[in-house]
Formats: C-alpha cells, structure tokens, sequence
C-alpha cells in the first residue's frame, strides 16, 4: 500500500471527484473545499484534519475510516451518509446550514456537537452519546432517537422531533413549549392552547 499524500493549507473548488481520484490515498489538512461534487465517492481511509466543507455535495459518499478531525460543514448537502462507519478516534464534527436527510451517527460520541439551521430527516442518532450538543432550528422529522443520551442538549428551537423520555436520557436537556407534543407523542394525546 502506498504512503498516504499529503494535502495541506490548500483551497479546492468547484471540483468533481470521482472513482478515478484516489482521495482515499490522500490526508488533508486545514483545507477548504469549495462547491466539491463527492456524490458516492469512495473516501473510505482518508484523514481529513481542520478542514472547512462550503457548498459541497457528500450524498452517499463512503467513509469508512475516514478520519474527521475538526470539521466544519456548511451549506453541504449530506444525504445517506454512515458517519458511524468514520475512524472514531477524535471525530469532531459541526454542521450548519446542511441537509443530513438520511445519514447515520450511530453509537457515535457527539458531544457538544453543533448542528444549526439543518434538516435531519429520518436521521439515525440510535445510542448516540449528544451530551450539550446543540440542535438550533433544526427538523428532526422522521430522526430515530433511541437510547440516545441527551442530556443538557438544546432542541429548544427544533421541529418536529419525536423523543421517548423513558427510551432516552435527557436530564436538563431543554426544549420549548411548542417541542412538547414531540415528547408526549406515544401517549397520543393532543395538546391544544
């Protein structure tokens, strides 16, 4: 196997990545990739360190192993993406202003994770440790949250979560008033103002 590349201080733009290119074979660091197309490439084994995501499509990308390490997402498009599958060791990662519709962070250790202005359809936090991870309005419809911790997470500007009490930890978490029905949803009962 050969030497990984190294990548560093670099600002890539509008570039199409495909199977061709063996990003897998490359470690980036403190890069800022601009408008890139890594729909279903494979970028499994990659190390990705200090680098900025702006305007990037990711949808159904592989990333197993890939090495996250200080990442920023913003205006990405992430749809089906196994963050579970990542190289675990330091994985820290922020979005804003992305579509995760679909992908999965599960059994990941989140905390203080940064999640603004997203949409997290049908999302795949089961087992998640989000301890004081922020949700700032952001649409949790469809998320799967089970045996999740929570706890002093914020959702307080959130929509349309459905969260368990009794299925998750969520001690001091906060939530807002119009978020309640999200966590009296199995009791079936309509609550009016």
């Amino acid at each position: 196997m050969a030497a990984k590349q190294y990548i560093e201080d670099k600002t890539i733009d509008n570039n199409n990545f495909d199977t061709r290119l063996f990003i897998n074979e490359c470690q980036f660091e403190n890069c800022t990739f601009l408008a890139c197309d890594f729909s279903s490439v494979n970028i499994s084994n990659a190390t990705f360190l200090d680098c900025h995501f702006k305007d990037c499509n990711l949808s159904l990308c592989k990333t197993r192993d890939t090495a996250f390490r200080n990442i920023k997402f913003t205006n990405c498009k992430i749809l089906g993406v196994r963050f579970d599958e990542c190289n675990l060791f330091a994985l820290e990662v922020g979005f804003e202003h992305c579509i995760l519709n679909d992908s999965s962070f599960f059994q990941l250790k989140l905390k203080k994770t940064e999640f603004k202005n997203c949409q997290l359809k049908g999302v795949d936090f089961v087992q998640s440790d989000l301890t004081s991870s922020l949700f700032l309005n952001c649409d949790l419809d469809s998320a799967v949250f089970d045996n999740t911790i929570l706890e002093k997470a914020d959702l307080s500007s959130s929509i349309n979560y459905a969260i368990d009490p009794d299925k998750n930890s969520i001690k001091q978490a906060k939530f807002s008033l119009h978020g309640l029905p999200g966590l009296l949803h199995k009791y079936q009962i309509k609550i009016v103002q």
